[in-house]
Parts: structure tokens; C-alpha cells; sequence
């Protein structure tokens, strides 16, 4: 068992079917860990295949039959597929089994609102739940379809799921306005950030790659690692110094998974634009599975669907210390830039190449050096001051004011552009 089975939980039977009809396929493995992460105590996996499912129960009534015979045997409370369900096959399939039925996007919203701590964080799930229980109002509530009626109960006229529908928008507007509060002051701290040209690096990763443990130890924090998958879900963020880049901000997000429900995707977009705005992306890989490049790939998509997958990517193999003499290193592309590092965020060995791979990556980036300027050039001059980017001045004798400068290269020439001021004059495309 990859994880430690729940004291109590609700007993589960699941439902694993191999969809020959699909290129990519969900694992049942993947399910009971999912499963477990919920707190369900999986008693029985139920598998099979089909070459399309069916429309109203998606399995066979053959397997449909199998399934209502192991959740009598076990007196499962609950049975959870590891596919998607429409409204009408999950009502048909409890119906005939009598038992509360879960599609694999019920089951990560659900682990999802278990693992939210912070109000944005939140508001984000709560959204996404409220937009995938919208089309399934009706499941097993046969008294909704009903007008109002008698003494006392008359209403306005409308059924009591035209009512449920009209709170649910109406909640649902409210949460969209809260969350744009919040996203408005999220991006407020993320332009003071870029004014003061502090690059932000972003963990990114299959959930329970490890990139939690990996941003304890390159940031010395105590944040939330445990070996479930979504363990924390909010982002975190904290400063660290590199050697030549100087300061830097390392965010910690929340984890990938096969098939992520669009409407979470949608949820997060805000939370996930600190990877969109990174400077660079740090892949953490658990180099040890079996489906190493399935997750890559998957990665890889989502990080496409949000637009970030034009941001510089450093490769990050983790969990090295399971691997059987595989040691601590650098990989480099043919020009010399390191574009994987393989190390074990568990041990902290590697994670010092790791810091010295992003310095290495960010720093040919960064201008730092000392300009002279005449009293004519106070424009610019302020413009630096603007950036924060100046680390210390003198004035001589004659009044020239000699700035040591250190920002992004590439907010320094636009500020000479814009200013029409000559790049070679102050050595800009020397690189550090």
C-alpha cells in the first residue's frame, strides 16, 4: 500500500475500467491513492474494459451486477469511479446499487476542499464545486421537481430546483467578486515584486512529487509535507538570496494531476498566475515512478492550458535517494546551460547544485555593475532609484554620480529606450 490505510473511514469500493477507445489512460493505483488521501478506506478494486462506455451506466450490466454483489459483500458506503460521470449515469448506477456514487472529479474537488486553509484558497474550491454540482441538483431529490404549494408553502411560482439554481448563481457571482478582490491584491504585491526586480521562481510538478519537501529545504520554511497526494494546495512564498541573481522569490503551487478537473483549473488560474509571471520554472519529477513521463507530459499540458509553457524550465528529478546508485549531478544541453538536476529533497542531497543551476540560469539575466552619470542624466537616475535597483552611490568632485546598479538586463534597456539613451555607454550588454 502506498499509503497508510485511514483508523476510520468510509468504506469504498472502486472502479477501475482500461477505455481501449482513450490514448491516455488514469491508473488504479492512482485511484486508491487518491482514495486514501480523502480518508475512504478502500476495501475491493473492481476492473475491466470496455471499448466505449455505455450511456447509462458507462460499465456493462454484467459489471454493473458484479459491483451492486461486492458493495452488499462489504457494506460499502460508498463506490468511486476513476472516470468521469455525467448526472444520469451516477443516479442510474446508485439507484441500481443503492449506494452514494463518486466520479474521479468529485473525488479530487473533494480533497481539495479538505486540504484548503487560506480564504482565497477557499473561495477557489468552493467555485469549482458549486459549477460541477449545477447539472446534478436533481440526483435523488424527486421533491425538487415540485411547485410549491399549500398553506403557507405558496412561493413565487417557481419549482424548488429553479430556486436551488438561482442561489447556486447567485453564490457563485459572489464568490467570482471576492475572488477578484482578492486577486487584485495579489497583483499589487506581484508588481511591487517586479518593480524592485526580484524574479519569482515557481515549483511546478505532478501532485506528491515532492516539491513541498524541496522548498523546505532550499527555503529553511516548515511548510506542510506529507506523503498523500495534494497535501497542501495554497500557494507559499518566501525570499531567498542567490550568490550572483541576488534576491529571489521561490513559490511553492499546487500539484498537477492526470485529468485535473477544467473547472479547478479554471478556479486556480489566479493562484496558478504565479507561474505564469515566473522567471523561471523549476519541474520537480519523482524520479522513481513507474509513469515518469506520462507526468511529464501531463505537466507539460496543463502548463500549456494556463500559458506558461513559454516560461524557461529547469528540470528538477527528485527522490534520488530511492534509486539504487544514483548520484547527486548536473545535466547540461550542448551549449553548457544545466537543464536537469538530480537530487533528494529528503536528504538535501543536491539541492546546493540545485541553487547554484537557478543562480547559474537567472544570473545571465542580471546587470550588476557600477555606471557613471553626469548631472544631465537625473532621469535616469530616478528611473533606477524607481526600480530599487540602486545598491550604492557616490558623487565625486566634479558632481558625476557613480550608481552600482543591479536589476533584470532586459528592465534596464527598456528604460534606456525609452529614454533614448545609448546601451554601449553604460556596458549593459556586458553580461556579469
Amino acid at each position: 500500500m502506498f499509503f497508510e490505510r485511514p483508523e476510520s473511514g468510509e468504506k469504498a469500493i472502486l472502479v477501475h475500467m482500461d477505455m481501449s477507445a482513450k490514448a491516455i489512460q488514469e491508473s488504479p493505483r492512482e485511484l486508491e491513492e487518491l482514495a486514501l488521501s480523502a480518508g475512504a478506506d478502500p476495501v475491493e478494486i473492481l476492473t475491466g474494459s470496455r471499448h466505449k462506455p455505455t450511456a447509462k451506466f458507462f460499465i456493462g450490466t454484467g459489471k454493473l451486477e458484479e459491483l451492486r454483489q461486492l458493495t452488499q459483500l462489504h457494506e460499502a458506503e460508498l463506490v468511486i469511479f476513476n472516470h468521469s460521470l455525467t448526472p444520469a449515469q451516477e443516479r442510474n448506477i446508485e439507484r441500481v446499487i443503492q449506494c452514494r456514487v463518486l466520479d474521479r472529479t468529485g473525488l479530487i474537488l473533494d480533497i481539495f476542499a479538505q486540504r484548503a486553509r487560506t480564504h482565497e484558497g477557499k473561495l477557489q474550491v468552493e467555485l469549482a464545486q458549486l459549477e460541477h454540482s449545477s447539472t446534478r441538483l436533481i440526483r435523488g431529490w424527486t421533491h425538487l421537481e415540485r411547485q410549491k404549494g399549500g398553506i403557507g408553502l405558496r412561493g413565487p411560482g417557481e419549482s424548488q430546483l429553479e430556486t436551488d439554481r438561482r442561489l447556486l448563481r447567485v453564490r457563485v457571482k459572489t464568490i467570482l467578486a471576492r475572488l477578484e478582490k482578492v486577486q487584485s491584491q495579489r497583483e499589487q504585491g506581484r508588481r511591487s515584486r517586479q518593480r524592485a526586480a526580484v524574479p519569482t521562481i515557481s515549483l511546478v510538478g505532478y501532485t506528491n512529487a515532492g516539491k513541498s519537501s524541496l522548498f523546505n529545504k532550499m527555503t529553511n520554511s516548515d511548510v506542510y509535507v506529507a506523503n498523500q497526494l495534494f497535501a497542501t494546495l495554497d500557494p507559499t512564498l518566501r525570499k531567498i538570496e542567490l550568490e550572483d541573481a541576488g534576491p529571489a522569490i521561490l513559490a511553492d503551487t499546487v500539484g498537477f494531476i492526470r485529468h485535473l478537473p477544467h473547472k479547478l483549473v479554471e478556479s486556480f488560474r489566479a493562484t496558478l498566475q504565479e507561474t505564469t509571471d515566473a522567471a523561471l520554472l523549476l519541474h520537480v519529477i519523482d524520479s522513481c515512478d513507474d509513469d515518469r513521463q506520462g507526468h511529464i507530459d501531463e505537466v507539460e499540458r496543463v502548463l500549456k492550458e494556463i500559458g506558461a509553457d513559454q516560461v524557461p524550465v529547469l528540470q528538477v528529478y527528485n527522490k534520488i535517494d530511492l534509486m539504487s546508485g544514483q548520484k547527486a549531478r548536473i545535466d547540461r544541453n550542448s551549449a553548457g546551460e544545466p537543464v536537469r538536476v538530480w537530487l533528494s529533497a529528503v536528504t538535501a542531497e543536491g539541492v546546493d547544485l540545485l541553487l547554484n543551476a537557478v543562480n547559474e540560469r537567472l544570473s545571465d539575466d542580471v546587470f550588476h555593475d557600477t555606471i557613471t552619470l553626469k548631472p544631465k542624466d537625473g532621469q535616469l537616475r530616478a528611473h533606477l532609484y524607481a526600480q530599487n535597483a540602486v545598491l550604492g552611490e557616490q558623487i565625486d568632485e566634479y558632481g558625476d554620480m557613480h550608481l552600482e546598479v543591479r536589476m533584470q538586463r532586459k528592465d534596464l534597456l527598456q528604460i534606456l529606450s525609452r529614454l533614448g539613451m545609448p546601451t554601449e555607454q553604460y556596458r549593459v550588454e556586458e553580461v556579469y
